[in-house]
């Protein structure tokens, strides 16, 4: 196996997003990722997303990646004592249970750390480990409203509004695979592991800028403002004449200077409203409607040409079909081609980001429900087939 993290072994006991999608990024870097799942029905991600040819969801080929499914029962004992097994050759378990569950299955962290001091245990949840909330069931858009970005976004004359995507349990499962790696390089110091304690919520305040400064300081609230960042201008999507909207960025002065090159009207560049950084946010709206004017009377394509032709950042409003088509994308292969038993070639997001020496890859789609049990437990573990058969018969694996 190849990979940055190719020496390392992950027990992944969690479910849906949060946890997984860390151990998603884990195992595209060459981690051994062994995920638990329940026998009979498996992580919930098995059946959920909008659209389900042949039955099944083309979410879970996506976040199991690079995963060995193994059954495990972490309601009984028998179960509990294949994850102390495991835990004993591993590098870190990770879940997203609620807090107090893998300590009344007798897995909570001293008695993993003495069986494994080398062990780094990550723990993704709504609230964290502690503090009033921490028992609270917490899902991400509920972290997303805790840690502010659901009051910031949307318009100003709605309700607040959402993402198209699981950002919280996103970005917390990002956090806790970034906290992993540096559990990873204090261990080669210390020699032991650690807690890794990732809240949504937490990760999502991380992402807050300068929110909180602007009010305890200046007494400022940001508020929704749509598309557009207030007093960064110009800076939002304007339509063309094929009916699309293009994403022009010109907000930094050398490229506002260019852009009006571009829209033959390089005067406004030295017009007082709109010459400096902090004169056009001013003017943000009237700027707006000027360049709006003019972009409608361009195709998009001719449009983009002669931004690119004078170096102004700008862009098309991409959806999947968009992407598949781009050849940057394909020149850099963001997007790889994974063989799948029912859908054949199925395209997915590639590893990101790119290490020159190292590379993380994608080896093979979302496994099948306990498709890698005889390997884990009759190799690893050394489980002979009666045994496995007994465990079987049992309801364990």
């Amino acid at each position: 196996m190849t990979g940055a993290l190719s020496d390392i072994r992950v027990i992944e006991t969690g479910t849906l997003l949060a946890g997984p999608f860390c151990g998603q990024l884990l195992g595209d870097f060459g981690a051994e990722i062994i995920k638990l799942e329940d026998p009979g029905k498996g992580d919930p991600m098995r059946q959920w997303g909008r659209e389900k040819p042949h039955g099944q969801s083309l979410w879970w080929p996506v976040v199991a990646r690079n995963k060995k499914s193994v059954t495990c029962n972490l309601r009984v004992p028998e179960g509990q004592d294949l994850v102390r097994r495991l835990v004993a050759d591993a590098d870190v378990l990770l879940e997203n249970f609620r807090p107090g569950t893998l300590e009344r299955w007798g897995l909570g962290w001293e008695e993993l750390s003495a069986i494994n001091p080398r062990l780094i245990l990550v723990r993704v949840t709504g609230y964290g480990q502690t503090g009033p909330y921490a028992p609270r069931a917490g899902f991400g858009s509920i972290g997303e409203a805790m840690g502010g970005i659901r009051y910031v976004t949307g318009e100003a004359d709605r309700p607040p509004s959402r993402s198209g995507i699981s950002l919280g349990d996103s970005l917390a499962a990002t956090y806790a695979a970034y906290g992993t790696l540096a559990a990873l390089h204090a261990r080669e110091r210390t020699g032991r592991g650690q807690i890794v304690d990732s809240a949504i919520y937490e990760a999502v305040l991380a992402m807050m800028e300068s929110l909180l400064p602007e009010w305890a300081v200046a007494g400022y609230q940001r508020e929704r403002t749509g598309a557009v960042l207030p007093n960064v201008a110009p800076s939002n999507a304007y339509p063309t004449a094929d009916g699309t909207e293009v994403l022009i960025a010109a907000n930094q002065d050398t490229v506002f200077r260019r852009l009006c090159e571009v829209m033959g009207t390089p005067e406004l560049a030295a017009d007082p409203r709109y010459a400096t950084h902090g004169s056009r946010g001013a003017q943000q709206a009237e700027l707006d409607d000027l360049i709006a004017a003019w972009t409608r009377t361009q195709p998009s394509d001719k449009l983009l040409a002669a931004l690119h032709e004078a170096g102004v950042p700008a862009g098309g409003v991409y959806t999947a079909k968009d992407m598949l088509a781009d050849p940057h994308i394909a020149a850099r292969e963001a997007i790889v081609r994974v063989p799948h038993p029912d859908f054949g070639e199925l395209p997915m997001q590639n590893v990101a980001p790119r290490l020159s020496a190292d590379p993380g890859s994608v080896r093979w789609a979302g496994p099948t429900l306990g498709q890698h049990n005889d390997e884990v437990y009759g190799s690893l573990l050394g489980l002979s087939e009666a045994e496995r058969a007994a465990l079987r018969e049992r309801g364990v694996i």
